[in-house]
């Protein structure tokens, strides 16, 4: 795809694959999982958990307000909502949404490769910039803010930073899909909803007060 590698050569990132890996080792069975673009297609190689949702098609920027609603509507679940950085950029607002509305059962994880990857490798407009991610986020008010460029620094902290006070960004600098990945599309929307709704409606553990 044109102008895949142009937005990630100089940038010092981690390989994105490893660092949802990661995610997906640590990620607790009563956990909901909410997907977006990218993200969406790469998560289908992790896990097919009931609690997952892959947010597709498109619904770029929806992906935190979805997952916010989900954390209002279930506050005795954590929910983990995977957005890039394109996708955040959209809706900056969502973060001062999330602080103000209480919610502490939610943890964003900012996937920036600095491209808007599943519409040809474009530029963000915070690709190449002095954009802190983690500065928004702490200015917007979230108690637990972390930045990772490195694989090992992401694999040592994850635990301890996924059970922070919420509610929580964690911003990963990752390179791009591995090829094919923008190509999987998994369950049909429709399919997912029915299944996610019957997995929230059963039984939980009560998430520890933050």
């Amino acid at each position: 795809m044109p102008g895949r590698s142009s937005a990630n050569s100089s940038r010092r990132h981690m390989p994105v694959e490893p660092a949802l890996q990661m995610l997906a080792a640590e990620r607790r069975d009563d956990q909901v999982i909410v997907t977006n673009q990218m993200s969406a297609r790469l998560w289908l190689r992790m896990s097919d958990h009931p609690l997952d949702f892959n947010y597709n098609p498109s619904t770029m920027s929806g992906a935190v307000p979805f997952g916010l609603g989900l954390a209002l509507a279930q506050p005795n679940r954590d929910v983990i909502v995977l957005s890039g950085e394109g996708s955040l950029l959209m809706s900056l607002g969502c973060l001062v949404t999330v602080v103000d509305s209480g919610a502490a059962n939610i943890t964003i994880v900012l996937l920036d490769n600095g491209m808007y990857e599943v519409t040809g490798g474009q530029k963000t407009p915070a690709s190449g910039s002095s954009v802190d991610f983690a500065g928004l986020a702490r200015a917007a008010g979230f108690p637990t803010v972390a930045h990772y460029r490195e694989l090992d620094d992401w694999r040592d902290h994850a635990a301890e930073l996924l059970a922070g006070r919420g509610p929580r960004l964690v911003w990963l600098e990752v390179g791009p899909a591995p090829d094919g990945v923008l190509t999987e599309l998994g369950r049909p929307v429709a399919e997912q909803l029915q299944r996610l709704r019957s997995a929230l409606a059963g039984p939980t553990d009560v998430c520890p007060k933050r």
